[in-house]
């Protein structure tokens, strides 16, 4: 099988971070380039994050790789979460690489270094903003039909470089027309600090996931209202959901009146799923329901505390 094919094997999530990895690599070859011979902190800047970008591309790709293997004895409920843990690695980068481009600057402000090529300087980082435009694009896209993670993290982490780069061709402009090379400096600080902002964002939606935190508000309220308005469902409690990023995972208990067949309440069951699993088709879905012949939360809440007794009272 030659490479193209290969890639043309991919799921959508895996070529977008295979197109990634090459748009970043060329670009940071350029500015790399560039960016030493012109002496241009804002370029360098730009060259380090864009080598950062290729590293935590091919990262992601093996992330998503492991999160699409299937469960298994080992791991029951699948490896999705390790996208999480790519989002965290990436922005924990993304920091670190932001720190040291605001070291460089204020290196370049003390020791008042010359920026040269400017010309060439700006070419670059034109070709650069046009290159990052048309795959900011393409993520997107990919990230609105799959609603990955990983891809959304790359998304919006080659947006935040789409602004850094347009920040960069403006403070090569400004040196140009007016001779005051600590502009550069200035502004690669400036982008510096961007680039940590903009990592905190990609930080705290892992840590959440890592975390289990519960569906988005809307989902889970819908969620309530599927159940609430079938018909033979005198209640429900003990309503729980959490997201790896890739699927849903619900576990609710169902009020059914004694009297009810098993296969009566399965049928219920499959019903209240399929209306769920519609909620975000794009996802997968672990539904898990418990049948109730009455309300028995607070037991659920104990056990849950670990203060249960399986003792009859």
């Amino acid at each position: 099988m030659d490479l193209i094919t290969k890639i043309k094997s991919f799921s959508r999530e895996k070529r977008a971070t295979v197109v990634a990895t090459a748009s970043a690599t060329l670009l940071a070859l350029i500015k790399l380039i560039i960016g030493i011979m012109s002496g241009s902190v804002a370029v360098i800047a730009s060259a380090i994050d864009s080598i950062l970008d290729t590293a935590i591309s091919i990262f992601n790709f093996f992330a998503i790789k492991k999160a699409e293997e299937h469960p298994d004895d080992n791991f029951n409920y699948g490896k999705g979460k390790i996208q999480a843990i790519a989002g965290v690695i990436e922005g924990t980068i993304i920091t670190i690489s932001g720190l040291y481009i605001i070291y460089e600057g204020i290196s370049k402000l003390i020791y008042k270094k010359d920026t040269q090529m400017l010309g060439v300087s700006v070419g670059v980082m034109i070709i650069s903003i046009v290159v990052t435009w048309f795959l900011v694009k393409y993520l997107e896209k990919i990230a609105k039909e799959t609603d990955n993670i990983v891809v959304k993290s790359d998304a919006l982490h080659y947006k935040a470089d789409l602004l850094s780069n347009g920040a960069v061709l403006l403070a090569l402009f400004l040196v140009s027309i007016t001779g005051l090379d600590f502009i550069d400096a200035i502004f690669g600080i400036a982008i510096g600090g961007y680039i940590i902002y903009s990592a905190y964002e990609i930080i705290r939606d892992g840590v959440l996931i890592l975390l289990d935190r519960s569906l988005e508000a809307d989902i889970v309220a819908k969620i309530g209202e599927i159940i609430s308005n079938t018909p033979e469902v005198r209640g429900y409690h003990y309503l729980k959901t959490r997201t790896d990023g890739t699927h849903n995972f619900v576990d609710f208990h169902l009020v059914l009146t004694p009297e009810m067949t098993l296969a009566k309440a399965h049928d219920i069951a499959e019903d209240i799923i399929c209306k769920i699993s519609a909620l975000e088709p794009n996802k997968g879905w672990l539904i898990n329901p418990h049948f109730d012949p009455h309300d028995d939360e607070e037991i659920n809440i104990r056990y849950f505390e670990g203060k249960a007794s399986c003792e009859k009272e």
